[in-house]
């Protein structure tokens, strides 16, 4: 398990001539952790610690965990577990890039007559939901409430763009939210969201007014690498935030080390009540994902 070592602050920003002693006082410190999850097996799992200083009004990347995985006795959930606890005293909020629940309607105790006579309220809403996308444009495939849940039909529709979730027990996504799962549990002490990375930081992206091109694909394999060394040079060149050079250098280099800084930042968001809350009407029982606000402008992001 790698973390930073270098202690040069990200050049060009006011705070790179600040001493970080300045902010060593742990009076009054917020942490959050953003967490990016990847197979159990491999060494791709990264975690962010982000500390906030109200009484200095900033924030930064204090370390950056990546490749983390496990050693012949001790699992790499281990580590992640103890990587949490380490701050539990100040952390605020733990947001995984992850679902950790099960689908409702898999866990539902209830005598079930199939989903098309089914009318518990995150199923109707489901329904009314695919109403609505058949009024608008045909064909559409059916819902499956028990792989995907509300918050991933509402993602791929209701918002400025389309964004589409993997169903939280779709192939790709199950074995992590096992994970998240399996993690989550042992966090009794500290409050977990879920965090989107891809909407926070189109959200965000667009706050800074980079172009669409810059924040549309920051996985991609060709050209993801720019777009979020577009997206950390924006942070650095509004002062949003305090990155050293070796920890901006891994995230370009490292999608998951710089999707759990994202989940990092959205929780502070969250703390900042600048992220969405449910809509009216959404299901309570359903899962919600935290993302920034519609229409987040540079000085919100300015902690």
């Amino acid at each position: 398990m790698s973390k930073r070592k270098a202690s040069k602050p990200v050049a060009g920003s006011t705070l790179a001539s600040a001493s970080v002693t300045a902010f060593d006082s742990p009076k009054n410190i917020v942490r959050f952790i953003g967490v990016s999850l990847a197979g159990g097996k491999s060494d791709k799992a990264c975690v962010a610690v982000l500390e906030y200083y109200p009484e200095n009004n900033k924030i930064f990347l204090s370390r950056l965990f990546e490749k983390i995985k496990s050693d012949e006795k001790i699992s790499g959930d281990l580590k992640i577990h103890e990587l949490i606890l380490q701050n539990a005293e100040t952390l605020k909020y733990v947001a995984f890039d992850t679902p950790w629940n099960l689908p409702n309607c898999i866990t539902c105790k209830l005598k079930c007559p199939g989903y098309e006579n089914c009318h518990v309220p995150h199923i109707e809403w489901m329904w009314r939901h695919q109403e609505d996308r058949l009024k608008k444009k045909r064909p559409k495939k059916l819902f499956t409430p028990y792989t995907q849940r509300a918050v991933e039909m509402y993602f791929s529709t209701e918002l400025e763009e389309v964004f589409h979730l993997h169903h939280a027990m779709g192939a790709n996504t199950a074995p992590l939210m096992a994970r998240a799962s399996f993690i989550r549990k042992r966090l009794s002490e500290v409050e977990c969201i879920e965090a989107f990375p891809k909407l926070s930081l189109w959200r965000m992206g667009k706050a800074l007014n980079l172009m669409k091109s810059q924040i549309s694909d920051h996985r991609a394999a060709f050209g993801g690498d720019e777009s979020r060394a577009q997206f950390i040079k924006a942070l650095n060149d509004n002062n949003i935030a305090f990155i050293y050079h070796q920890d901006a250098k891994n995230m370009v280099e490292n999608n998951h080390a710089f999707e759990a800084f994202m989940c990092g930042m959205t929780a502070f968001l969250k703390y900042k009540n600048l992220t969405e809350k449910r809509p009216k009407g959404f299901p309570k029982e359903e899962d919600w994902i935290d993302f920034p606000i519609d229409g987040l402008k540079i000085k919100d992001l300015i902690a």
